[in-house]
């Protein structure tokens, strides 16, 4: 079932007539009425509530799917009892490996290595051609982190002290750059939340966009819902609402027209990834390329995991379909078990980094919008009438429906699975400064290895405080350790900024 679209009548307050205020009245309460949901429109009567405030409910109310609310409770419901009863016992929930194509590019094999350089031609070819797009998930608040603002506003502390935002719109222009189309060959799509989304703008707008096209919308948000399927008043005029998970870029997608705006710029492939990875490469040529050159209609980068208790999600197949396994879901048994390479056989970590065609994401992803939610059991705020005044439950008392990125993957005829090096391609920032992992600390080394190592590879001589965190080539300079010739021979005293 797709995410039905109603049109936009988000007026600015204060301007909006008594008509347009009755109009919107009248489709939201015949819409109510169709669900069953009525119930959240008994204060509108209520005349100390100022009409704008009436009219700003309203349109909240406008921009839910309120026709699907009660299917995708349904299906969650049903996928949670499934869980809960143990599963399993059916040849859909048997757990297997990963049956797909999968490629590392720290392989020796030749063979290998030769495909993944014709893969990097023709992942640089369809940036070259304007088929790719970055699509970047930065809905998240530094919160964590102990900053005040959009996680992609911060600066982990490099000499250069650019943000991570800037890091991956550099790393964007220097892709258009070498693909001999420009700076602006790779359009670049945004997705904020809510809470970040006006923060992340006017940041953009500040520094003129850096230079390449840039596009921004907002994820989603879902009510709460009681175990019965009713939404939640926090007050007598505003839904108890939460963002949709992760997942939910992709009805943000077709919402704010994206999809389409990609479609008319004649983009065939799209490269998704997350704010919080300070080393990732946007748009990847050679993970797309890879992907195209084994035709695959979805694709996952991942790290391939360094111990069976390494706490994270694989890619493996149920019901001989891709998909991504928690590692709680997985025995001890199977965590442990290698291959004849020696490998973890469920080893193919996930780390948030996937491609997909367009064709797939809007011929296949988008008509199954509506199955794919979870239940999420919370203490959801409510609005108690006889106490005229909001409570905050001590227990569970409601459900967030909220989905993820990969629950898309079972729908992938043809997915391919790229192994990457974690010392060159990952450095999470999660926790904040001191934490002994996932930290900016950690993520400035693991930065600053990969710019050292650069140097080294093209034959520069590292002096100075060689175990410095503080050295850095940037985006401009190199987008992957090329274009360094010239520091053959040469001394560099680290710590460095080039």
């Amino acid at each position: 079932k797709t995410m039905p679209e109603h049109i936009d009548k988000k007026q600015k307050k204060g301007t909006t007539s008594g008509g347009d205020y009755e109009t919107l009245l009248a489709s939201i309460t015949q819409r109510c009425d169709a669900v069953g949901q009525s119930h959240i429109l008994a204060h509108l009567s209520d005349e100390s509530i100022s009409k704008d405030a009436k009219l700003s409910f309203l349109q909240s109310i406008d921009d839910i799917p309120l026709e699907t609310l009660s299917s995708s409770l349904q299906g969650a419901l049903d996928e949670e009892e499934k869980f809960q009863k143990g599963g399993g016992s059916d040849a859909d929930d048997v757990i297997e490996p990963f049956a797909g194509e999968t490629a590392c590019t720290t392989t020796t094999d030749a063979t290998q290595l030769a495909a993944l350089k014709d893969a990097h031609s023709i992942g640089m070819t369809a940036a070259a051609n304007g088929e790719v797009a970055a699509l970047l998930l930065a809905g998240g608040q530094g919160t964590r982190l102990g900053y005040d603002g959009p996680k992609g506003m911060y600066d982990i502390g490099l000499p250069s002290k650019r943000t991570l935002f800037q890091f991956l719109v550099e790393r964007i222009k220097k892709l258009g750059q070498l693909s001999g189309k420009g700076e602006k060959a790779v359009p670049f799509y945004i997705m904020t939340s809510p809470l970040n989304h006006k923060a992340t703008t006017e940041y953009f707008a500040k520094n003129d966009n850096f230079g390449i096209d840039v596009h921004f919308f907002p994820q989603g948000t879902l009510p709460a819902l009681t175990p019965e399927g009713k939404m939640i008043l926090e007050t007598p005029t505003s839904l108890a609402v939460a963002p949709d998970g992760n997942g939910g870029i992709y009805p943000a997608l077709v919402k704010h027209g994206i999809l389409e705006d990609m479609k008319s710029k004649g983009i065939k492939y799209i490269h998704a990834f997350g704010v919080d990875n300070a080393l990732v490469k946007p748009a990847d040529p050679t993970f797309i390329g890879y992907c195209i050159q084994q035709n695959a209609d979805c694709g996952n980068k991942v790290l391939w995991k360094t111990s069976p208790g390494e706490k994270v999600g694989v890619v493996a197949t149920k019901g001989n379909k891709p998909c991504i396994v928690e590692y709680s879901d997985i025995s001890k048994e199977m965590s442990e078990r290698k291959g004849d390479d020696g490998r973890l056989i469920f080893g193919a970590g996930n780390i948030c980094n996937h491609f997909y065609t367009l064709d797939f994401m809007e011929n296949v992803i988008v008509p199954n919008l509506g199955n794919m939610y979870h239940i999420a059991r919370k203490k959801i705020p409510y609005y108690d009438n006889d106490k005229k005044e909001t409570v905050k439950p001590t227990s569970n008392n409601g459900i967030k429906l909220e989905s993820f990125i990969f629950d898309v993957f079972p729908l992938s005829k043809s997915m391919a699975v790229l192994d990457v090096a974690r010392v060159e391609e990952f450095a999470p920032v999660k926790n904040p400064p001191g934490t002994d992992s996932d930290s900016p600390d950690t993520a400035r080394n693991l930065f600053s290895d990969v710019a050292k190592g650069w140097l080294m590879k093209a034959g520069a001589m590292l002096t100075g405080d060689v175990d410095s965190d503080m050295c850095e080539v940037g985006p401009m300079t190199s987008y992957n350790g090329e274009g360094l010739e010239g520091m053959k021979g040469k001394k560099v005293a680290c710590p460095f900024s080039i």
